[in-house]
Protein backbone atom coordinates (compact mmCIF):
# COMPACT_ATOMS: atom_id res chain seq x y z
CA UNK A 1 0.00 0.00 0.00
CA UNK A 2 1.06 3.16 -0.45
CA UNK A 3 0.84 6.50 1.30
CA UNK A 4 0.12 9.50 -0.63
CA UNK A 5 0.30 13.23 0.45
CA UNK A 6 -2.24 14.89 -1.88
CA UNK A 7 -1.20 18.63 -2.27
CA UNK A 8 -4.55 20.25 -3.88
CA UNK A 9 -7.08 18.01 -2.93
CA UNK A 10 -9.79 20.20 -3.53
CA UNK A 11 -8.83 20.66 -7.32
CA UNK A 12 -9.95 18.74 -10.18
CA UNK A 13 -6.72 16.39 -10.35
CA UNK A 14 -7.37 15.74 -5.98
CA UNK A 15 -10.94 14.70 -6.45
CA UNK A 16 -9.65 12.67 -9.51
CA UNK A 17 -6.93 10.95 -7.43
CA UNK A 18 -9.39 10.68 -4.16
CA UNK A 19 -11.63 8.48 -6.67
CA UNK A 20 -8.73 6.23 -7.33
CA UNK A 21 -8.28 6.02 -3.36
CA UNK A 22 -11.70 5.12 -3.27
CA UNK A 23 -11.72 2.85 -5.99
CA UNK A 24 -8.62 0.88 -4.23
CA UNK A 25 -8.51 1.28 -1.11
CA UNK A 26 -6.26 -1.55 -0.85
CA UNK A 27 -3.70 0.68 -2.81
CA UNK A 28 -3.71 3.56 -1.25
CA UNK A 29 -3.83 5.81 1.84
CA UNK A 30 -4.24 9.29 2.50
CA UNK A 31 -1.90 10.81 4.76
CA UNK A 32 -2.14 14.60 4.37
CA UNK A 33 -3.65 16.70 2.32
CA UNK A 34 -3.05 20.71 1.22
CA UNK A 35 -6.03 22.47 -0.28
CA UNK A 36 -6.59 26.36 -0.69
CA UNK A 37 -9.95 28.45 0.36
CA UNK A 38 -12.21 25.12 -0.54
CA UNK A 39 -12.82 24.66 3.67
CA UNK A 40 -16.20 22.96 2.62
CA UNK A 41 -15.27 20.30 0.47
CA UNK A 42 -11.94 19.85 1.95
CA UNK A 43 -13.69 19.22 5.54
CA UNK A 44 -16.06 16.72 3.35
CA UNK A 45 -12.72 15.33 1.74
CA UNK A 46 -11.50 14.98 5.41
CA UNK A 47 -14.51 13.45 6.63
CA UNK A 48 -14.69 10.52 4.36
CA UNK A 49 -10.60 9.57 3.98
CA UNK A 50 -9.77 10.38 7.43
CA UNK A 51 -5.53 12.23 6.89
CA UNK A 52 -3.89 12.49 9.67
CA UNK A 53 -3.21 16.13 8.69
CA UNK A 54 -4.57 18.80 6.45
CA UNK A 55 -3.27 22.47 5.40
CA UNK A 56 -5.13 25.21 3.84
CA UNK A 57 -3.81 28.71 2.41
CA UNK A 58 -4.27 31.49 4.87
CA UNK A 59 -4.06 30.75 8.92
CA UNK A 60 -6.96 33.29 9.03
CA UNK A 61 -9.19 30.44 7.98
CA UNK A 62 -7.93 28.03 10.64
CA UNK A 63 -10.84 28.60 13.37
CA UNK A 64 -13.57 28.13 10.51
CA UNK A 65 -11.65 24.79 9.17
CA UNK A 66 -11.90 23.34 12.92
CA UNK A 67 -15.51 24.61 13.40
CA UNK A 68 -16.55 22.61 9.59
CA UNK A 69 -14.05 19.93 10.73
CA UNK A 70 -16.73 19.66 13.65
CA UNK A 71 -14.30 17.90 16.33
CA UNK A 72 -12.17 15.15 13.59
CA UNK A 73 -9.38 14.51 15.53
CA UNK A 74 -6.84 16.02 12.15
CA UNK A 75 -3.86 18.75 12.78
CA UNK A 76 -4.58 21.72 10.83
CA UNK A 77 -1.84 23.68 9.19
CA UNK A 78 -1.48 26.61 6.90
CA UNK A 79 0.53 28.47 4.18
CA UNK A 80 3.01 27.40 1.82
CA UNK A 81 4.96 26.01 5.14
CA UNK A 82 1.93 23.67 6.00
CA UNK A 83 1.58 21.95 2.45
CA UNK A 84 5.83 21.74 2.57
CA UNK A 85 5.60 19.84 6.02
CA UNK A 86 2.87 17.17 4.80
CA UNK A 87 4.80 16.77 1.56
CA UNK A 88 7.80 15.83 3.70
CA UNK A 89 6.57 13.87 6.02
CA UNK A 90 8.04 10.90 7.51
CA UNK A 91 4.52 8.83 6.41
CA UNK A 92 4.44 9.52 3.24
CA UNK A 93 5.28 7.25 -0.17
CA UNK A 94 4.65 9.26 -2.86
CA UNK A 95 3.45 12.85 -3.30
CA UNK A 96 0.71 13.54 -5.45
CA UNK A 97 1.90 17.75 -6.63
CA UNK A 98 -1.39 19.33 -8.29
CA UNK A 99 -1.25 22.60 -6.60
CA UNK A 100 -1.98 25.05 -9.00
CA UNK A 101 0.96 27.88 -10.48
CA UNK A 102 3.89 28.85 -8.72
CA UNK A 103 2.33 27.87 -5.40
CA UNK A 104 3.70 24.54 -5.51
CA UNK A 105 6.92 24.72 -6.12
CA UNK A 106 8.24 25.12 -2.71
CA UNK A 107 6.00 22.32 -1.56
CA UNK A 108 7.71 19.97 -4.54
CA UNK A 109 10.91 21.08 -4.00
CA UNK A 110 11.05 20.06 0.06
CA UNK A 111 9.10 17.10 -0.56
CA UNK A 112 11.99 16.17 -3.39
CA UNK A 113 14.65 17.04 -0.57
CA UNK A 114 13.15 14.75 1.79
CA UNK A 115 13.43 11.48 -0.82
CA UNK A 116 9.51 11.35 -1.83
CA UNK A 117 8.30 10.00 -5.04
CA UNK A 118 6.74 13.02 -6.98
CA UNK A 119 3.79 12.47 -9.26
CA UNK A 120 3.43 15.59 -10.47
CA UNK A 121 0.51 17.69 -12.38
CA UNK A 122 2.26 21.11 -11.37
CA UNK A 123 3.69 21.68 -14.42
CA UNK A 124 4.61 25.06 -13.21
CA UNK A 125 7.10 23.45 -10.47
CA UNK A 126 9.23 22.17 -13.59
CA UNK A 127 8.88 25.29 -15.89
CA UNK A 128 10.20 27.74 -13.07
CA UNK A 129 12.83 25.72 -11.65
CA UNK A 130 13.08 22.05 -13.75
CA UNK A 131 17.13 22.34 -14.02
CA UNK A 132 17.29 22.48 -9.49
CA UNK A 133 14.25 19.90 -9.30
CA UNK A 134 15.79 17.19 -12.05
CA UNK A 135 18.84 17.56 -10.14
CA UNK A 136 17.38 17.44 -6.47
CA UNK A 137 15.44 14.24 -8.00
CA UNK A 138 18.53 12.49 -9.08
CA UNK A 139 20.63 13.46 -5.83
CA UNK A 140 17.88 11.81 -3.98
CA UNK A 141 17.51 8.76 -6.21
CA UNK A 142 13.79 9.70 -6.46
CA UNK A 143 11.91 9.82 -9.91
CA UNK A 144 9.33 12.06 -11.08
CA UNK A 145 6.60 10.63 -12.46
CA UNK A 146 4.17 12.67 -15.06
CA UNK A 147 0.72 13.21 -14.22
CA UNK A 148 -0.65 15.56 -17.53
CA UNK A 149 -1.85 13.63 -19.70
CA UNK A 150 0.28 14.42 -22.61
CA UNK A 151 3.60 13.70 -20.63
CA UNK A 152 2.14 10.46 -19.16
CA UNK A 153 1.57 9.43 -22.73
CA UNK A 154 5.37 10.20 -23.69
CA UNK A 155 6.80 8.00 -20.99
CA UNK A 156 4.37 5.66 -21.63
CA UNK A 157 5.66 5.49 -25.27
CA UNK A 158 9.55 5.70 -24.13
CA UNK A 159 8.97 2.51 -22.12
CA UNK A 160 10.97 -0.46 -23.57
CA UNK A 161 13.04 1.68 -26.25
CA UNK A 162 16.21 3.57 -26.08
CA UNK A 163 15.79 7.24 -25.44
CA UNK A 164 19.28 7.72 -27.49
CA UNK A 165 17.18 6.74 -30.24
CA UNK A 166 14.10 9.13 -29.68
CA UNK A 167 13.85 11.48 -32.78
CA UNK A 168 10.87 14.05 -31.47
CA UNK A 169 8.26 14.29 -28.87
CA UNK A 170 5.31 15.37 -29.94
CA UNK A 171 2.38 17.14 -27.67
CA UNK A 172 -1.16 17.19 -28.76
CA UNK A 173 -3.22 20.04 -28.04
CA UNK A 174 -6.67 20.21 -28.64
CA UNK A 175 -6.61 23.86 -29.89
CA UNK A 176 -9.50 25.08 -27.01
CA UNK A 177 -12.50 26.10 -27.87
CA UNK A 178 -11.47 29.55 -30.28
CA UNK A 179 -9.68 26.92 -32.68
CA UNK A 180 -11.88 27.78 -35.83
CA UNK A 181 -12.88 31.00 -34.24
CA UNK A 182 -12.08 34.20 -36.90
CA UNK A 183 -9.01 35.82 -35.45
CA UNK A 184 -10.73 39.12 -35.12
CA UNK A 185 -13.19 38.20 -32.96
CA UNK A 186 -10.61 36.93 -30.52
CA UNK A 187 -10.06 40.31 -29.20
CA UNK A 188 -13.96 40.38 -27.89
CA UNK A 189 -14.42 36.73 -26.51
CA UNK A 190 -16.02 36.86 -22.86
CA UNK A 191 -14.51 34.75 -19.99
CA UNK A 192 -17.68 32.49 -20.30
CA UNK A 193 -16.54 31.40 -23.92
CA UNK A 194 -12.81 30.90 -23.15
CA UNK A 195 -13.50 28.96 -20.23
CA UNK A 196 -15.63 26.39 -22.02
CA UNK A 197 -12.77 23.94 -23.44
CA UNK A 198 -14.87 20.87 -25.69
CA UNK A 199 -13.12 18.15 -24.65
CA UNK A 200 -11.69 18.46 -21.18
CA UNK A 201 -13.09 19.04 -17.52
CA UNK A 202 -10.26 21.32 -15.97
CA UNK A 203 -10.11 24.53 -13.59
CA UNK A 204 -10.24 27.82 -14.26
CA UNK A 205 -7.03 29.08 -14.96
CA UNK A 206 -6.05 25.57 -16.89
CA UNK A 207 -8.61 26.23 -19.43
CA UNK A 208 -8.04 29.49 -19.89
CA UNK A 209 -4.35 28.44 -20.59
CA UNK A 210 -5.31 26.21 -22.65
CA UNK A 211 -8.29 28.56 -24.86
CA UNK A 212 -4.43 30.50 -25.26
CA UNK A 213 -2.28 27.71 -25.74
CA UNK A 214 -0.12 28.69 -22.69
CA UNK A 215 -1.10 25.54 -21.30
CA UNK A 216 0.90 23.58 -24.47
CA UNK A 217 3.99 25.86 -23.94
CA UNK A 218 4.20 25.46 -20.48
CA UNK A 219 4.40 21.48 -21.26
CA UNK A 220 7.05 21.95 -23.65
CA UNK A 221 9.24 23.31 -21.44
CA UNK A 222 8.27 20.65 -19.07
CA UNK A 223 8.88 18.19 -21.33
CA UNK A 224 12.38 19.49 -22.17
CA UNK A 225 13.43 19.22 -17.96
CA UNK A 226 11.16 15.33 -17.63
CA UNK A 227 12.22 14.18 -20.39
CA UNK A 228 15.78 15.67 -21.06
CA UNK A 229 15.28 16.93 -24.87
CA UNK A 230 16.19 20.00 -26.46
CA UNK A 231 13.39 22.79 -27.63
CA UNK A 232 13.87 21.73 -31.33
CA UNK A 233 12.87 17.89 -30.69
CA UNK A 234 9.61 18.46 -29.07
CA UNK A 235 7.16 19.76 -31.62
CA UNK A 236 3.50 20.74 -30.66
CA UNK A 237 0.76 19.90 -33.59
CA UNK A 238 -3.44 19.87 -33.25
CA UNK A 239 -5.28 17.38 -32.39
CA UNK A 240 -9.11 18.43 -31.87
CA UNK A 241 -10.52 14.79 -30.63
CA UNK A 242 -7.97 14.82 -28.01
CA UNK A 243 -7.97 10.46 -28.01
CA UNK A 244 -4.02 11.01 -28.84
CA UNK A 245 -2.38 12.29 -25.95
CA UNK A 246 0.97 12.41 -27.20
CA UNK A 247 3.84 10.44 -29.41
CA UNK A 248 7.14 10.10 -29.72
CA UNK A 249 8.82 9.61 -33.23
CA UNK A 250 12.07 7.53 -33.81
CA UNK A 251 14.89 7.83 -35.90
CA UNK A 252 14.05 4.97 -37.82
CA UNK A 253 10.74 7.02 -38.54
CA UNK A 254 8.00 4.90 -36.20
CA UNK A 255 5.93 7.01 -34.49
CA UNK A 256 4.45 5.12 -30.97
CA UNK A 257 1.26 7.18 -29.61
CA UNK A 258 -0.61 7.05 -26.54
CA UNK A 259 -4.70 6.70 -27.26
CA UNK A 260 -7.47 7.06 -24.05
CA UNK A 261 -10.51 9.01 -23.23
CA UNK A 262 -9.84 11.90 -21.77
CA UNK A 263 -10.09 10.89 -18.26
CA UNK A 264 -7.54 12.47 -15.83
CA UNK A 265 -7.88 9.46 -13.53
CA UNK A 266 -5.79 7.44 -16.20
CA UNK A 267 -2.87 8.88 -16.18
CA UNK A 268 -2.63 9.54 -12.44
CA UNK A 269 -3.25 5.80 -11.69
CA UNK A 270 -0.68 5.54 -13.66
CA UNK A 271 1.88 7.81 -12.17
CA UNK A 272 0.54 6.20 -8.53
CA UNK A 273 0.44 2.43 -9.69
CA UNK A 274 3.78 2.01 -11.65
CA UNK A 275 4.50 -0.04 -13.03
CA UNK A 276 1.02 -1.42 -12.98
CA UNK A 277 -2.16 -0.67 -14.66
CA UNK A 278 -5.25 -0.62 -13.05
CA UNK A 279 -8.60 -1.87 -13.79
CA UNK A 280 -10.88 1.35 -12.72
CA UNK A 281 -14.54 2.44 -13.53
CA UNK A 282 -13.80 4.92 -16.29
CA UNK A 283 -14.89 4.09 -20.13
CA UNK A 284 -12.48 2.51 -22.59
CA UNK A 285 -11.66 3.52 -25.60
CA UNK A 286 -13.55 2.61 -28.57
CA UNK A 287 -11.99 3.79 -31.75
CA UNK A 288 -14.78 2.98 -34.11
CA UNK A 289 -17.12 5.50 -32.53
CA UNK A 290 -14.55 7.91 -33.06
CA UNK A 291 -14.26 7.86 -36.38
CA UNK A 292 -11.23 10.19 -38.17
CA UNK A 293 -8.68 11.29 -36.36
CA UNK A 294 -7.24 14.47 -37.61
CA UNK A 295 -3.65 15.98 -36.91
CA UNK A 296 -2.97 20.08 -37.87
CA UNK A 297 -0.05 22.61 -37.73
CA UNK A 298 -0.44 25.30 -34.63
CA UNK A 299 -1.56 28.67 -36.56
CA UNK A 300 0.51 30.77 -34.52
CA UNK A 301 -1.33 34.13 -35.56
CA UNK A 302 -3.93 32.41 -33.28
CA UNK A 303 -2.11 30.88 -30.28
CA UNK A 304 1.31 33.38 -30.25
CA UNK A 305 1.29 32.26 -26.41
CA UNK A 306 3.14 29.31 -27.68
CA UNK A 307 5.96 31.05 -29.23
CA UNK A 308 6.70 32.85 -26.01
CA UNK A 309 7.02 29.58 -24.55
CA UNK A 310 9.43 28.46 -27.00
CA UNK A 311 11.10 31.68 -27.07
CA UNK A 312 11.66 31.19 -23.04
CA UNK A 313 13.16 28.07 -23.34
CA UNK A 314 15.71 28.91 -25.93
CA UNK A 315 16.47 31.95 -23.48
CA UNK A 316 17.08 29.53 -20.68
CA UNK A 317 18.13 30.51 -17.12
CA UNK A 318 15.37 32.64 -14.94
CA UNK A 319 13.29 33.27 -18.34
CA UNK A 320 10.76 30.63 -18.14
CA UNK A 321 10.14 31.47 -14.71
CA UNK A 322 8.94 34.95 -15.92
CA UNK A 323 7.07 33.41 -18.15
CA UNK A 324 5.03 31.34 -16.17
CA UNK A 325 4.52 34.22 -13.23
CA UNK A 326 3.53 36.63 -15.49
CA UNK A 327 0.88 34.33 -17.34
CA UNK A 328 -0.43 33.55 -13.77
CA UNK A 329 -1.21 37.45 -13.22
CA UNK A 330 -2.45 38.22 -16.96
CA UNK A 331 -4.75 35.09 -16.63
CA UNK A 332 -6.11 36.03 -12.88
CA UNK A 333 -6.73 39.57 -14.48
CA UNK A 334 -8.81 38.06 -17.51
CA UNK A 335 -10.81 35.79 -15.41
CA UNK A 336 -11.46 39.24 -13.36
CA UNK A 337 -12.39 41.49 -16.65
CA UNK A 338 -9.43 43.58 -16.56
CA UNK A 339 -7.93 42.84 -19.56
CA UNK A 340 -9.23 41.51 -22.93
CA UNK A 341 -8.29 37.73 -24.08
CA UNK A 342 -5.59 38.70 -26.44
CA UNK A 343 -4.07 41.06 -24.06
CA UNK A 344 -2.94 38.00 -22.12
CA UNK A 345 0.27 37.14 -24.27
CA UNK A 346 1.04 41.04 -24.70
CA UNK A 347 1.14 41.31 -20.78
CA UNK A 348 3.73 38.41 -20.74
CA UNK A 349 5.59 39.17 -24.27
CA UNK A 350 6.55 42.68 -22.56
CA UNK A 351 7.60 41.27 -19.24
CA UNK A 352 9.69 38.98 -20.35
CA UNK A 353 11.32 41.67 -22.06
CA UNK A 354 12.29 43.78 -19.44
CA UNK A 355 14.34 40.73 -17.74
CA UNK A 356 17.43 40.04 -18.51
CA UNK A 357 17.92 35.78 -17.90
CA UNK A 358 20.50 34.37 -15.50
CA UNK A 359 21.19 31.31 -14.17
CA UNK A 360 19.45 30.39 -11.14
CA UNK A 361 21.71 29.06 -8.20
CA UNK A 362 19.22 27.86 -5.65
CA UNK A 363 15.41 28.14 -5.70
CA UNK A 364 15.56 31.62 -3.16
CA UNK A 365 16.52 33.21 -7.12
CA UNK A 366 13.66 31.30 -8.37
CA UNK A 367 11.65 32.95 -6.13
CA UNK A 368 12.56 36.66 -5.99
CA UNK A 369 12.53 36.44 -10.06
CA UNK A 370 8.93 35.26 -9.87
CA UNK A 371 7.95 37.92 -7.61
CA UNK A 372 9.63 40.53 -9.80
CA UNK A 373 7.83 39.18 -13.13
CA UNK A 374 4.47 39.10 -10.65
CA UNK A 375 4.80 42.92 -9.52
CA UNK A 376 6.01 44.05 -13.51
CA UNK A 377 3.37 41.96 -14.75
CA UNK A 378 0.41 43.50 -12.49
CA UNK A 379 1.88 47.51 -12.98
CA UNK A 380 1.09 46.33 -16.71
CA UNK A 381 -2.11 45.33 -16.63
CA UNK A 382 -2.78 48.12 -13.46
CA UNK A 383 -1.21 50.51 -16.24
CA UNK A 384 -4.26 49.79 -18.58
CA UNK A 385 -7.26 50.04 -16.71
CA UNK A 386 -10.22 48.34 -17.59
CA UNK A 387 -10.66 46.12 -20.69
CA UNK A 388 -8.99 47.57 -23.41
CA UNK A 389 -9.45 47.79 -27.56
CA UNK A 390 -5.35 48.58 -28.23
CA UNK A 391 -2.76 47.86 -25.94
CA UNK A 392 -0.80 50.73 -25.10
CA UNK A 393 3.33 50.07 -23.84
Amino acid sequence: MKTIALLGSTGSIGMSTLDLVRQFPERFKIHGMAAGVNLKRLAAQVKEFSPRVVSIKHEKDVPRMRQLLNGQRVEVLWGEAGAAEIASANEVDVVLAAIVGGAGLMPTFKALNAGKEIALANKEALVMAGELLVSAAAKKGVRLFPVDSEHSAIFQCLQGNRRDEVDKLILTASGGPFLRTPLKRLGSVTVAQALKHPNWKMGRKITIDSATMMNKGLEVVEARWEFQMAPERIEVVIHPQSVVHSMVRYQDGAVIAQLGVPDMRIPIAYALAYPHRLKGNWQALELTRHGELNFLPVEHKRYPALGLAYGALREGGTMPTVLNAANEIAVEAFLEGRIGFRDIHRVIDKTMQRHAATRPRDIGEILSVDRWAREKASSLVNRNNGRIKAWKA
